[in-house]
């Protein structure tokens, strides 16, 4: 099947039965009409990229009283939108729903729950929030040896010591892993040195190191290489544990491993949106951006028009391939890092020269396919990881949790579920047919997903039956070409490969007066190529903007992540070790 790709203009951003009530839900959600108070009406933002970054940009300049313009090739939300199926609808139902891949909003994320609170939704008293639902479970399948059905939710207690850590988290892995003690009680002394590490440990010493040398995979058990090491990083985003940095990975396990009460979170560990991401989420959003005042402009950015220290104009090619310059007085770069580092002109990188490390960031691909069954499936309450996929697979079966959109109103009334997959492995042979998912055609990828799961999942139940399986959607940005016989993939996904922290940029450079950085790429707290890093890097972006221009409008809310605070003594004495070129204290050899 061929997905849709939607249009960013008017008629897109009215869409569908939500862009009828959203805005007439905004007065009982409580939402507050825009001030333009902040900042003089002429102040013009371009926004450059319409993805999740690039609406939150939107979102807060509006706010703020700023004329914003958003300038976007394909369709608001990005990567994180939902792609109609186009001729699967029948009888008066909509089209079928697809997805780049499915949605996680781990309870430790706080920007993009903050924004969803502001996007009223009719019925809902803390707006586009009240939509996400908690997931209980989690399931890790084996080819072989049993499955392991992990309850996601507050467990445990709180550590009194570094020693009370370290007995805590082991026995919490080999109870709920089956592990043997030794290697859990490793891994959680490998955690405990990352979470007792100061901040320049973690962003040189340890950003330096790959995932599966800090933790030692090479020398530890079969199941604590599989687990810990390789599925604990494709769980994350598309990484290899020998090259994901120990950073990025190591600030997830401390909110994932580190926090069993979930302390100062959002709410529940794992949530997902209770329908289709652009009716629950993207669409009341694109309305509110609407009613604000944000313009959306059908366009791709083409390049930058620098004059001194300041961008004078983006050229753009519009929707109907007429090309032009647009001017603003602020421009806002939300554009992914393989475009943004595009433009980059010599005269801007003797500005900002930072910028040339970009150009060796690592992008690769986490890309969905989804199946569409005749029947529900039980597989699991939650997200499942395929630990011995070669593809590394992780899957979520939907419809348990659209309770406002279920799958039999949409297309031809059979469908009954959707079970989402992620593919986050494109480069290694498969299992059918022996080559890497970038050179299989669009049918071999659904074939090979499926026999994968089967292999999995069918070992001791026949929770997947092959006449159960009514159709399958692929992600339309991933592009078969017959001649190359590969695949081309538009939308891939940055990687925080070891080092990788000293090529990335900050939001802004006062050498560059006017162009500000507001994308996942941009260095931010929670590290990881997510719609969260996005948000967190657009909010940054904004305050930056304020600064500059002198507003007195408030700033945007940022916020941080979770650490121990029983363990921040020994961060601190960790400054003077780190310093001295010290270890950690508690880094003792195996």
């Amino acid at each position: 099947m061929a997905g849709q790709r939607m249009s960013v203009t008017r008629r897109t951003v009215l869409r569908g039965a939500v862009a009828a009530g959203a805005l007439a839900g905004a007065v009982a959600a409580g939402a507050a009409k825009p001030s333009r108070a902040s900042a003089d009406p002429g102040r013009k933002v371009a926004v450059l990229g319409g993805g999740v970054a690039g609406m939150t940009a939107a979102h807060e300049l509006a706010e703020r009283g700023y004329d914003v313009t958003i300038y976007e090739r394909r369709a608001l939300g990005g990567k994180a939108r939902s792609i109609a199926v186009p001729g699967t609808g029948a009888g008066g139902r909509p089209d079928l729903w697809g997805e780049h891949g499915f949605r996680f909003f781990p309870g430790f994320y706080h920007h993009i729950p903050d924004t969803m609170r502001r996007i009223p939704f009719a019925g809902n008293a803390n707006g586009v929030w009240d939509n996400l639902v908690a997931a209980p479970e989690a399931r890790f399948s084996r080819t072989s040896g049993d499955d392991l059905i992990i309850p996601m939710g507050k467990a445990g207690r709180i550590w009194a010591t570094p020693d009370d850590f370290r007995e805590t988290v082991s026995s919490a892995i080999s109870t709920s892993t089956k592990m043997g003690e030794v290697d859990a009680l490793y891994f959680a002394n490998r955690l405990l040195v990352f979470n007792t590490s100061c901040d320049a440990r973690r962003d040189d010493q340890w950003d330096k190191v790959s995932w599966r040398d800090y933790v030692g995979a090479g020398h530890r058990s079969n199941e604590f290489r599989m687990l810990l090491s390789r599925t604990l990083t494709t769980l994350l985003v598309a990484a290899k544990d020998n090259l994901a940095s120990t950073k990025t990975i190591g600030n997830m396990g401390e909110q994932f491993l580190g926090n069993p009460m979930e302390t100062g979170n959002d709410g529940p560990l794992d949530r997902l949106l209770n329908g289709a991401t652009t009716d629950a989420w993207l669409q009341p959003w694109a309305d509110l951006l609407h009613g604000m005042g944000v313009q959306v402009v059908n366009a791709e950015v083409r390049g930058l028009e620098l004059s001194g220290k300041r961008i004078t104009g983006a050229q753009i090619v519009d929707g109907s391939g007429a090309s032009r310059t647009v001017d603003a007085d602020y421009f806002v770069c939300a554009v992914p890092v393989e475009v943004a580092r595009t433009l980059w002109t010599p005269e801007i990188l003797s500005l900002r020269p930072e910028l040339a490390g970009m150009s060796q960031l690592t992008v690769d691909w986490m890309t969905g396919i989804q199946f569409y069954l005749k029947s529900q499936t039980d597989i699991a309450r939650g997200h499942t990881a395929y630990v011995d996929s070669p593809w590394s697979l992780t899957s979520i079966a939907q419809n348990q949790f659209w309770n406002r959109t279920p799958f039999s109103g949409m297309g031809d009334g059979t469908v009954q579920d959707c079970l989402s997959v992620d593919i986050s492995d494109w480069n290694t042979p498969g299992m059918l047919y022996g080559k890497p998912a970038k050179e299989c055609t669009h049918d071999e990828i659904s074939r090979e997903v499926w026999a994968q799961l089967k292999a999995h999942l069918d070992t001791r139940k026949n929770l997947l039956r092959d006449d159960d399986l009514h159709s399958w959607f692929l992600d339309t940005g991933v592009t078969w070409d017959a001649q190359q016989g590969r695949n081309t993939n538009v939308d891939p996904l940055l990687i925080n490969t070891a080092g990788s922290w000293a090529l990335r940029p900050d939001t802004h450079g006062q050498d560059l007066e006017n162009l500000f950085l507001a994308a996942d790429y941009v260095r931010t707290n929670v590290d990881l190529a997510t719609m969260e890093g996005a948000s967190e890097a657009a909010r940054t972006a904004v305050n930056k903007l304020l600064d500059v221009d002198g507003s007195n409008a408030a700033r945007c809310k940022l916020f941080t992540l979770y650490r121990a605070e029983v363990l921040e003594p020994f961060r601190q004495l960790d400054i003077a070790r780190y310093a001295s070129g010290q270890s950690n204290m508690f880094d003792a050899p195996a």
